[in-house]
């Protein structure tokens, strides 16, 4: 299918990729949590287009450019980390009176958030120029065809993904808001994790 060796085992790869938690998971969970579904699905688009730019990119053989130029590479590896790093801190140390949310955003705001954590992992770029050839067959590869009929796998299955996620946050939201204990609890550990995802990137 349009150049694809196992359309089916891509898509499949892809909900497994996104079923691992990662700084986008908690990115579209905190837009939610303030922002309700609106806020979540603005996220979600903001996630979806730095996937794309990424995913692009790597097609262009930006992932080259990065191996020959070490420099660049570290210095957006690095710009990540502490973005990454500065919200788990919000988020474990909120400024008092300030809201839970680990970044005082308006909602028009949350794509934008969404899209500078996906767009400051240089490393989703390599991955994907690895991913990608598992899944290409040599005999019906149609060039860009072909890419453009996997990004747009990739948006579509993202997207389903996101917002089911963003509508089971939304829903439990109200419980977890009532019990303050557990809502400082889960804010914590997102918080945990976040700078944890940063310490990651900087360190492999």
């Amino acid at each position: 299918m349009f150049g694809i060796a196992d359309f089916g085992a891509f898509c499949v790869a892809i909900i497994v990729l996104l079923a691992l938690p990662g700084p986008g998971t908690f990115a579209l969970l905190g837009a939610t949590s303030k922002g309700g579904f609106r806020g979540g699905a603005a996220a979600t688009f903001g996630v979806i287009v730095g996937d794309q730019i990424l995913l692009w990119l790597a097609v262009a053989g930006v992932a080259a450019l990065l191996a020959a130029h070490p420099a660049v590479f570290d210095g957006v590896r690095w710009a990540g980390a502490a973005y990454l790093g500065w919200m788990g801190w919000r988020l474990l140390f909120p400024r008092a009176g300030a809201s839970s949310s680990p970044v005082q955003i308006a909602p028009r705001h949350y794509a934008r958030q969404a899209l500078l954590i996906t767009l400051l992992n240089p490393k989703a770029i390599v991955f994907y120029m690895a991913f990608f050839p598992l899944f290409i067959d040599p005999a019906t590869h149609r060039g860009i065809p072909t890419f453009a009929a996997m990004a747009v796998t990739v948006a579509v299955i993202t997207a389903v993904w996101c917002l089911t996620l963003c509508a089971f946050a939304e829903a439990i939201a109200a419980k977890v808001r009532a019990h303050q204990r557990l809502g400082m609890a889960l804010q914590r550990f997102a918080g945990v994790c976040l700078i944890g995802f940063g310490l990651r990137l900087i360190r492999s």
